[in-house]
């Protein structure tokens, strides 16, 4: 099986080769995609399966806090949370990783020592990006520094929209060269590309840049993750590793906040790309509110009772 950089050497020989193979790619049936989501929303997961999707779930969230406000206390709070998601019943699964800015990823680090749980830490001036090239890297190298194992990046949407592809290629070929042993997620902010085609192109731009994850979202516009953009997203992956033997994680992140809805994505993770998806080191929620819900509803599985939103930790 081909190497990504041998098999689509020719497609990153240049600006308009680039460009000839990204608006080559299928266009995007819009009705057929949306369509197909909420057909697989409407799956029923019922008892054993339920609960099986439920700590599924739990263990796929990136607990994330990226607010102006936060503190060292906050971040150790939620540090303490994704070890142990609820306090009375040790058996519920720890959370995949926590999400924080750069300044606080060392603080996350030591909270999270030994426990398994990654730290994960925005960088490259998010969630805008606009920054200059020199001082995304400098915000990548200081995650990195600080001992984050996966660094989230943000594309210069400008500069996609404009078709200046190449730049957004080269400049995710910039930050996977800093992560070193960190695995990157790409993030293309889904609500501001407009068009599935756009999506489409934007996630097979990412793998072909080495993106170990693409991602919808920063949580920070009106429309984050959908069924029917990561459903998108899931086939880009499906496809490629079909073409490369490479496979490449999904997150999708912002919006996703109750148990039914993750389990709908989950649904869209088993349809489209397969089980091979179906663990924390290839699909994740990007989330804060999610987990509580799960919590809630793990505990009505367990206990046959609606404990309501008093039982759970207020992040």
């Amino acid at each position: 099986m081909p190497t990504t950089a041998t098999a689509f050497a020719d497609a990153t020989a240049s600006d308009s080769a680039l460009r000839r193979f990204l608006h080559g790619l299928p266009g995007v049936d819009a009705v057929g995609l949306e369509a197909r989501a909420a057909s697989l929303g409407t799956r029923s997961i019922k008892t054993t399966a339920k609960a099986h999707a439920i700590d599924l779930a739990i263990s796929m969230i990136d607990l994330t806090t990226l607010e102006g406000a936060d503190t060292p206390g906050k971040v150790r709070a939620l540090a303490a949370k994704a070890v142990h998601p609820d306090p009375t019943d040790r058996t519920a699964p720890r959370t995949a990783a926590v999400c924080v800015y750069p300044d606080m990823a060392a603080i996350a680090v030591d909270a999270l020592a030994g426990s398994g749980v990654k730290v994960a830490s925005v960088a490259t001036a998010f969630p805008a990006g606009r920054a200059a090239l020199g001082v995304k890297l400098a915000d990548v190298r200081d995650a990195v520094a600080a001992g984050a194992d996966e660094i989230d990046m943000v594309i210069d949407r400008g500069a996609f929209l404009s078709g200046r592809y190449l730049k957004v290629y080269e400049e995710i070929l910039a930050v996977k060269a800093e992560c070193g042993r960190a695995r990157l997620k790409v993030i293309f902010e889904t609500g501001e590309l407009s068009t599935y085609d756009n999506i489409r192109r934007a996630s097979w731009l990412g793998m072909l840049a080495g993106a170990d994850f693409i991602k919808t979202s920063t949580g920070k516009v009106g429309v984050n993750a959908t069924p029917a953009n990561t459903l998108l997203m899931l086939e880009a992956v499906r496809d490629f590793r079909a073409q490369t033997g490479v496979q490449i994680g999904v997150k999708p992140a912002g919006g996703i906040r109750t148990s039914k809805d993750a389990i709908k994505f989950l649904v869209l993770v088993n349809e489209t790309a397969g089980e091979d998806w179906l663990d924390n080191h290839w699909f994740r929620f990007g989330a804060s509110s999610l987990l509580n819900d799960l919590l809630m509803q793990r505990q009505k599985l367990s206990t046959g009772r609606y404990s309501g939103p008093d039982y759970v930790t207020v992040d």
